[in-house]
């Protein structure tokens, strides 16, 4: 079968749009340039600006009579909240949505129509090993450093002649950032974000409390960040080792770093969904606590392994109150409308031995101590449902969640769609295809990952999304994909972007477009590189130079 035409390098967008036509001629962005904003496009445009007035000068100025339109017209409908309708000719740009969150996905289309320099900060900064800036150039990073030159020349900053229109297949397109293992700085989390942002991503889930950290400020418990933040040293190797560095680690977030985050994203159209995993992964909160556990008057220490850690939540009234009362603080610090709960990997040996938890369990007439995890996950998930908020969870082996739940489907998709039969909604997550924390590739020159097997970008693209054949109607229970990357083996920045891309961008398309053309998008992926490097990802290779983990 021939390779299908290789695309013009300024249209190899990813995600690929719905539809997209070239039409003749470029427009030109230069100092006479004006934005005509309409009513309700204001986010837009504001966007549009952080993104490209550091990199070009272009100040990109409203006037009623300028040449690059940004409308919202609720009349098109069929764009729903997130689709966009573009349209560049010589003599003008028009972008137009139903919806405000609409017009900010067409503004990443647009900076991948740009030349690949546009996206860069201005030339003549502090250059660290991610590009400009500690953590890379972004909107966060505004304004020259005196006479420095504009990464790209105004008189270079055009747009190819393109028609438009694009809607996305799923809601719910998102990435999470596991910071509990190897915390890291709220600077880094802002340019993770962009990167989300440009690939139409909307949901960045942020993993925050694990046996190994509690990252989540809490002013009702200072010790679980202030105990349970900060770990005596890290496993080297995979579980079971028994090597260690021997280096303290630690970290945790203010309110007003996590604040600040949250809108930054909102600005992208990304939302924030925070994850506080019960009742197992929770070593750092029983160090910092110990009366949560089921032992109360045993002393622990933040795990310094990595694993599935035996020690979990203990099921008194006091407990249920304690993480009711974390919840509450969470979810006045993220307006997301949803809260993950974690609830996977939950050994029930200790339940299984302890008196007051089998009391517990015939008290509310379980069938045994191992049923105190479908318990007890309800008991959070009514709390999340009462404040107005829905509660999401890891799909378990036999473990069935509350109704309310919407169901994270990680060991395998037959979990997904056992969960949509039961009538919960699901999003795929499914660790053979949306685990970055394996390996790219095999071979002695990738770094240290998760062992069991490699996940190459190919693995990734094949997501499959659809249900069974013979049951369709489960389609609409599918709210989208996620991929997943946790650290216990992924210490810096540089090391997060090597393992996130290309296969991100993958994921990004699968999620975005209701079919796949591997062929397609590998052609495109090729001439979308040219901006990864330009935001100095390093998606072909890990630089050798990376800063330190944060100790």
């Amino acid at each position: 079968m021939p390779r299908p035409a290789r695309h013009r390098p300024d249209l190899t967008l990813v995600p690929r749009p719905g539809r997209l036509s070239p039409r003749p001629g470029r427009f030109r962005l230069d100092a006479t340039t004006r934005l005509r904003v309409a009513p309700g496009a204001e986010q837009a445009a504001d966007l549009l600006r952080g993104y490209l007035t550091p990199a070009t000068g272009l100040r990109l100025e409203h006037a009623e009579d300028g040449t690059f339109v940004l409308a919202l017209d609720p009349a098109l409908t069929g764009l729903g909240e997130e689709g966009y309708g573009l349209t560049v000719a010589a003599h003008g740009v028009l972008l137009r949505a139903a919806r405000p969150t609409g017009l900010l996905r067409g503004v990443q289309t647009v900076r991948q129509l740009l030349p690949p320099e546009a996206l860069t900060a201005p030339t003549g900064r502090d250059t660290g090993p991610y590009g400009s800036g500690p953590y890379g150039s972004g909107p966060y990073d505004t304004g020259s450093t005196g006479s420095a030159p504009y990464a790209v020349p105004p008189h270079r900053v055009e747009l190819p002649g393109v028609e438009i229109t694009d809607v996305p297949a799923h809601p719910w397109r998102g990435m999470l950032l596991d910071v509990a293992r190897h915390f890291q700085p709220v600077s880094y989390l802002h340019r993770f974000v962009d990167l989300l942002a440009l690939h139409k991503l909307n949901v960045l889930q942020l993993h925050l409390t694990d046996d190994q950290g509690w990252r989540m400020p809490v002013e009702a418990y200072p010790r679980l960040t202030g105990t349970g933040g900060r770990r005596a040293q890290s496993m080297v190797g995979p579980a079971g080792s028994t090597r260690f560095d021997g280096r303290a680690h630690g970290g945790a977030y203010t309110r007003a770093e996590l604040a600040g985050l949250v809108a930054h994203a909102a600005a992208r159209g990304v939302t924030v969904v925070p994850e506080i995993s019960v009742p197992g992964h929770v070593r750092s909160a029983l160090a910092a606590y110990p009366e949560l556990g089921n032992a109360p008057d045993r002393r622990l220490d933040v795990w310094t392994e990595w694993g599935v850690c035996p020690t979990v939540l203990g099921v008194g009234d006091h407990v249920l109150d304690f993480f009711r009362t974390v919840l509450d603080e969470v979810m006045d610090l993220f307006p997301a409308p949803y809260v993950h709960l974690g609830g996977d990997e939950v050994p029930t040996g200790e339940w299984e031995s302890s008196p007051a938890a089998i009391a517990r369990a015939a008290r509310e007439g379980l069938s045994g101590p191992r049923e105190l995890h479908g318990w007890f996950m309800a008991r959070m998930a009514d709390h999340v449902a009462g404040a107005g908020r829905r509660p999401v969870a890891w799909a378990e082996d036999g473990a069935t969640l509350p109704l309310s739940c919407t169901v994270m489907s990680w060991r395998t998709p037959e979990h997904a769609w056992a969960a949509a039969r039961r009538g919960h909604d699901v999003i795929h997550a499914d660790h053979r295809r949306t685990y970055f924390d394996y390996a790219r590739a095999s071979g002695p020159e990738e770094p240290a990952a998760q062992p069991g097997h490699t996940t190459d970008l190919r693995s990734v693209y094949g997501v499959d999304l659809l249900p069974p054949p013979d049951e369709p109607g489960l389609s609409g229970r599918v709210l989208g994909v996620q991929g997943q990357l946790w650290t216990e083996f992924v210490p810096t920045p540089a090391h997060i972007e090597y393992l996130t891309y290309p296969r991100l961008c993958a994921l990004a398309e699968r999620a975005w477009t209701a079919s796949g053309d591997w062929r397609d998008f590998r052609d495109r992926l090729d001439g979308h590189g040219a901006r990864l490097t330009a935001l100095g990802v390093p998606h072909d290779a890990l630089p050798a130079r990376t800063a330190p983990a944060p100790a």
